[in-house]
C-alpha cells in the first residue's frame, strides 16, 4: 500500500497494475465469475463502484491480446489460487480468449436519432480494431463487404446485428467462442426515459441485447454491468439465460466496493488508523446481499489522497433524474424523505425491477431506483403473507448521502427564493404574520410550479406536492433546533405539519394546509382559513405537544390557504 499511489480515475487494469496505483484485490472476482459458470451475468451496482475497472480486469485476464501478461496478475488472489487438485489452473486459462469490450457509458443524448448514431459509432470502432480479419481468405467477399460497410450512422436496422457477426468472424479466426463484455448497458435508457424516446430505445436494445447475447451461437460467455436493472420485458426478452445480480443478491458480495476490513487496514497502512471511526460514519452503510459495511470506493480513495470529509461519491455526476422524481414526485414520496432525512427509515414492497413507464406514478418504482443507485440501504428484508412479498426496511445510506439529500432540497429554493424561504422562517419564529404573508406568497410564486402543484384539490397535480416540499426546506433547514413532522396522528385526527423545539422552552407550531375548495362553500381565502383553523380544534391536534410537556401558551397554530400561488396565512 506504501508504495502505491491513491490515484482517481484509473478504469483500465493494466494502468493500474503498471503505474503501481492504489489497488485492493479484486481479483477473485475472476474465479468466482467462471465457476459459477452462467451463460450470461448481468450485475448492477452504484455508479463508482469499481464496475468498470473489474471489467477491465476481466479483458486482461482473458484476453488473447494480453497472452503472457502474467506480470499483471502476479500476487493476486487468481493467481495464487490453487484448485482442489493442487494444481494453478487459472494461471493457464489467462490471455487465452477471443474478448469483445464494450462500454455504453459515454451513449448520452437528447434525441433518437443522436444516440442511435453514437451506438454506431461504439460498433464501428469495434471493427476498425480488428480490421486484421479482413486479411487473407477467413471472409467471403460479400462478408468483407459487410465488414467494410459497418460504419457510424449505419442505422439501428443494421447494428442490432453487429456484434453478433463480428463474434462468427473472430470465432473463426481464432478456433474458439468469444466472451463478451459489456460496461454501463443502462446509461443510453436512462437517457431515453428522460429525454422522451423510450419506445425507440427499448426497440433497438432488445433487438441488439437480443442478438448479441441470446441467439449468439460464437458466444462463450457474456458479462454485463450497469447501475439499475431493467425488466426483462423492456429490453431482455425472452432472454432466459440471462442471470441477475442485483444488490440484493448473495453472488459477488464483495467483488464490488471496499469491505470494512480492507477500508481499515489501508487507513492504518496511511497513517490514519485514528479515523476509522468518522470514516465508518461518512462513507460506511452499503450492503450487498447479505455482506453489510460495504464502502464506495471513489470516496475512500479520494479521503486518503485529501485527508478531509466530503461529499465525493454524491459530488461525481448530476443527480438530475433523482432530483425530479424526488422534487415533483408524489406527496407520500416527499413525506418519507422528511423522515429519512431525519435519520428515520421506512417499510416497502419494492420489486428491484426498475419499470422506467411508472417512475412518474409508482412510489415502489422510485424506491428501487434509489436502492439501485445506492442512495438508499437495505436494514431489514422479509417475506411476508401467502405470495412472500418481498418487504424492506430501507433508509439513506450515509452521512454523505444525507448531506446530498439536504444540499438538494436546498437547491429548490435557490437565488432570490431561498432569501424569501429564510425570511420566512425567521418571521414564522418571531410571531410576525404580516411578514410570514408576504415572503410565503413569494415563495409560493417562484416554486409553485417546480413543485407541479394544482389550484384545485381534485386536479391531478395536487398542491401537496407543493407544501411537502416546502415542508423537506423546513426539515433541512430547521434540523438542528427542531423536530419535524407531517401528516401524523395527534388527537382525532392527521395533522398537515408539526415543528417541535428540541428546547421544550420555545415555540412549537401546527400548520393546516388548505385549498380554497367552492364544493365547501368557500369564497374567499379567508373563508378557507377559517376552516383550517376550525380542523385544527376540532382534531385537537395539539394533543401531542400537550403530552410532550408543551404549555398551551407556547404552541402556534397556523391555517394556510391556498387559491393557485397565493396564499393566506393566519
Amino acid at each position: 500500500m506504501n508504495e502505491n499511489r491513491a490515484g482517481l480515475g484509473y478504469q483500465n487494469f493494466e494502468e493500474v497494475r503498471t503505474r503501481h496505483i492504489f489497488y485492493i484485490d479484486k481479483t477473485d472476482f475472476i474465479r468466482e465469475w467462471w465457476e459459477y459458470a452462467d451463460k450470461v451475468t448481468l450485475i448492477t451496482r452504484p455508479r463508482r463502484f469499481g464496475k468498470t475497472l473489474n471489467m477491465s480486469t476481466v479483458e486482461c485476464f482473458f484476453s488473447n491480446k494480453y497472452a503472457g501478461r502474467s506480470d499483471l496478475f502476479e500476487g493476486l488472489s487468481i493467481w495464487e489460487h490453487r484448485s482442489s487438485d493442487g494444481n494453478y489452473k487459472y494461471r493457464e486459462m489467462q490471455g487465452t480468449f477471443p474478448v469483445i469490450f464494450l462500454s455504453f457509458a459515454n451513449i448520452k443524448a437528447k434525441k433518437y436519432a443522436d444516440m442511435e448514431y453514437k451506438i454506431t459509432e461504439v460498433v464501428a470502432k469495434l471493427y476498425e480494431r480488428n480490421k486484421y480479419l479482413l486479411e487473407g481468405n477467413l471472409l467471403s467477399e460479400n462478408e468483407k463487404k459487410y465488414y467494410k460497410g459497418i460504419v457510424p450512422g449505419i442505422g439501428g436496422e443494421v447494428v442490432t446485428g453487429a456484434i453478433n457477426s463480428m463474434t462468427d468472424f473472430m470465432c473463426r479466426h481464432y478456433g474458439k467462442k468469444v466472451i463478451i463484455l459489456l460496461d454501463e448497458y443502462d446509461t443510453p435508457m436512462q437517457d431515453a426515459w428522460v429525454s422522451g424516446y423510450w419506445d425507440e430505445a427499448v426497440e433497438l436494445f432488445s433487438g441488439l441485447f437480443n442478438a448479441t447475447f441470446k441467439t449468439n451461437d460464437y458466444l462463450d460467455r457474456g458479462l454485463i454491468t450497469g447501475i439499475t436493472r431493467i425488466a426483462k420485458e423492456s429490453i431482455f426478452t425472452g432472454m432466459n439465460n440471462l442471470e441477475v445480480v442485483t444488490t440484493t443478491s448473495d453472488k459477488y458480495e464483495t467483488a464490488f466496493g471496499f469491505t470494512e476490513k480492507e477500508v481499515f487496514s489501508s487507513l492504518d497502512d496511511v497513517g490514519l488508523g485514528e479515523e476509522k471511526q468518522e470514516v465508518k460514519r461518512w462513507y460506511d452503510g452499503f450492503t450487498f446481499g447479505g455482506h453489510a459495511d460495504i464502502y464506495n470506493p471513489w470516496s475512500i480513495v479520494s479521503f486518503i489522497g485529501k485527508k478531509e470529509y466530503d461529499t465525493y461519491w454524491a459530488n461525481t455526476s448530476g443527480n438530475g433524474l433523482v432530483n425530479s422524481l424526488v422534487r415533483t414526485g408524489l406527496p407520500n414520496i416527499k413525506q418519507t424523505m422528511e423522515g429519512l432525512l431525519q435519520g428515520g427509515s421506512f417499510e416497502t414492497e419494492m420489486d428491484e425491477k426498475i419499470v422506467f413507464d411508472q417512475l412518474n406514478g409508482s412510489p415502489g418504482a422510485v424506491w428501487s431506483l434509489l436502492l439501485a443507485t445506492g442512495y438508499l440501504k437495505v436494514l431489514d428484508f422479509r417475506r411476508v403473507g401467502e405470495r412472500k412479498k418481498k418487504v424492506y426496511t430501507l433508509a439513506l445510506t450515509n452521512m454523505e448521502v444525507t448531506s446530498m439529500f439536504e444540499d438538494m432540497v436546498k437547491g429548490w429554493f435557490e437565488g432570490g427564493t431561498e432569501i424569501y424561504y429564510n425570511e420566512f422562517i425567521n418571521a414564522l419564529l418571531s410571531d410576525n404574520v404580516r411578514k410570514m404573508n408576504t415572503f410565503m406568497n413569494k415563495v409560493a410564486l417562484n416554486t409553485f410550479s417546480s413543485f407541479d402543484s394544482g389550484n384545485k384539490p381534485s386536479e391531478q397535480a395536487e398542491p401537496e406536492r407543493f407544501y411537502h416540499g416546502f415542508v423537506l426546506g423546513m426539515v433541512v433547514n430547521l434540523a438542528d433546533a427542531y423536530k419535524v413532522r407531517s401528516n401524523r396522528e395527534s388527537g382525532y385526527g392527521r395533522y398537515d405539519v408539526m415543528i417541535e423545539p428540541y428546547d421544550k422552552t420555545k415555540k412549537a407550531f401546527i400548520f393546516e394546509f388548505k385549498v380554497l375548495d367552492m364544493d365547501e362553500d368557500e369564497k374567499t381565502l379567508a373563508d378557507t382559513l377559517v376552516n383550517a383553523h376550525a380542523q385544527i380544534e376540532e382534531k385537537r391536534y395539539e394533543e401531542e405537544l400537550l403530552a410532550a410537556g408543551f404549555a398551551p401558551g407556547q404552541i402556534r397554530k397556523y391555517g394556510f390557504a391556498f387559491r393557485g400561488k397565493e396564499c393566506l396565512i393566519g
